[in-house]
């Protein structure tokens, strides 16, 4: 049987699939021997390659919901391919890559959103793999095609597309604003914080408030722009003032993630603003949801940032070696297997940036609700100099909304903070 390894993989999916996927596999020549980079014996125990075997390592960050699916599809892929993907979930991901890869005890392939590729790029933390693939970056959507290059590299493959919207829960709102003062109003009404109820659950930090503070022309940080740096510019305090004015008042008073996502979760709260990760939580907790778009703020657009999930190619695969093969086969498989994608949309509210998927009828509601904030969202930049705005924003954001400053001078402080980081 002749075909292309990314067509055979393509199709993967649930049990009938994976068998097909075998049989397609078992008539291929299988090439044996031993790698002399240490990638060990082809037994012909397994098929599905043209070479020696190959183990490599994965590390990515995950919510506890979604870990199981995770360790099912790398299950699914070990048990029909020659190769081995050895899964790790790692807490502080960005924190671990910054000191494994350097030191060569990193991964071949680790996933995230990205933002990192610039910085990692220029820091030698990825690798070009563009003539080693099989996968043909048209089959993606422009946007996640660009997301993944830098400087003509290649350094990874996508898989999802992210951004936060607006979630309601169907037991207390009955139909989803199109306004902000909507939403206010509504907030108003079920805002009870003595009982436990809130109008609102929302982590309040740079990526989940980037619809505001971004929703009157102002903006954190754009390379074309001159000044680059926008965080303190007036339109940018303008988007912050009025996020703490419509949002604060309906949220519980912890204003970082896991307080801010559980209110919604145990059902105490009307409105939630997340992203499509937290959807695997709800429906373990048998919340009743809906999702939509961001509501309209008076005189501006809600502008979210977007990001790209994509599996980066490590420095560990820097060298061709079977371990190498390994990562690239399960990547190419992972990101291409319409199956799998579905089967993720539907479980997790996966976003697909696979092109022959976008907008597909097959898509659940909640995921067609994201896509379309994504596309009123922009994305998160690449460019290096990115990494320090987000490490002083956090900060400003809750200075911010715990009252210790105001919105122009907690964004004042974050401005000469990465001004003085960037030197």
């Amino acid at each position: 049987m002749t075909m292309n390894r990314r067509d055979v993989l393509k199709h993967i999916g649930g049990a009938s699939a994976i068998a097909a996927f075998a049989g397609c596999l078992d008539v291929q020549q299988q090439d044996s021997g031993t790698d002399g980079d240490g990638g060990g014996t082809q037994s012909g125990t397994k098929t599905g390659g043209n070479g020696p075997a190959g183990s490599a390592k994965a590390w990515y960050s995950l919510s506890e919901s979604e870990i199981s699916a995770r360790k099912s599809v790398i299950e699914a892929f070990n048990g029909q391919s020659q190769h081995t993907i050895k899964g790790a979930d790692i807490s502080d991901l960005e924190k671990k890559t910054n000191s494994a890869i350097p030191a060569g005890q990193g991964p071949q392939i680790f996933e995230w959103a990205h933002d990192w590729v610039g910085d990692y790029v220029q820091r030698d933390f990825v690798v070009d793999q563009s003539d080693q693939l099989d996968v043909n970056l048209d089959v993606f959507t422009s946007a996640a095609a660009e997301a993944i290059q830098f400087e003509d590299n290649v350094v990874g493959l996508p898989h999802a597309a992210e951004t936060v919207t607006l979630i309601y829960n169907t037991d207390i709102v009955d139909k989803p604003p199109k306004t902000v003062a909507d939403m206010v109003s509504t907030m108003k009404e079920h805002h009870d914080p003595g009982n436990d109820k809130y109008g609102l659950s929302y982590p309040f930090d740079p990526y989940f408030t980037s619809a505001w503070l971004q929703a009157f022309g102002g903006y954190y940080f754009d390379s074309s722009k001159d000044p680059m740096l926008g965080v303190n510019r007036p339109k940018t305090v303008q988007g912050l003032e009025f996020a703490l004015k419509n949002f604060k008042p309906y949220m519980a008073n912890d204003p970082t993630y896991e307080p801010q996502a559980a209110v919604f979760a145990e059902g105490n709260a009307a409105f939630a603003i997340n992203g499509p990760w937290y959807l695997s939580t709800l429906n373990e907790k048998g919340v009743n949801y809906e999702v939509t778009r961001l509501p309209t703020p008076n005189g501006g657009t809600a502008t979210p940032y977007t990001g790209i999930n994509m599996w980066y190619f490590s420095k560990g695969m820097e060298k061709d070696t079977a371990d190498a093969a390994a990562a690239r086969s399960f990547v190419e498989w992972y990101v291409t297997n319409e199956d799998h994608i579905l089967t993720l949309a539907k479980e997790q509210g996966s976003i697909p940036v696979l092109a022959d998927l976008v907008g597909s009828d097959k898509l659940p509601n909640a995921v067609q609700a994201f896509s379309q904030t994504v596309k009123q969202g922009t994305p998160m930049p690449t460019h290096p100099k990115m990494n320090e705005v987000w490490s002083a924003m956090e900060p400003a954001l809750i200075k911010a909304f715990n009252g210790d400053a105001n919105a122009k001078a907690a964004l004042d402080q974050a401005a000469k903070t990465i001004r003085s980081n960037w030197k």
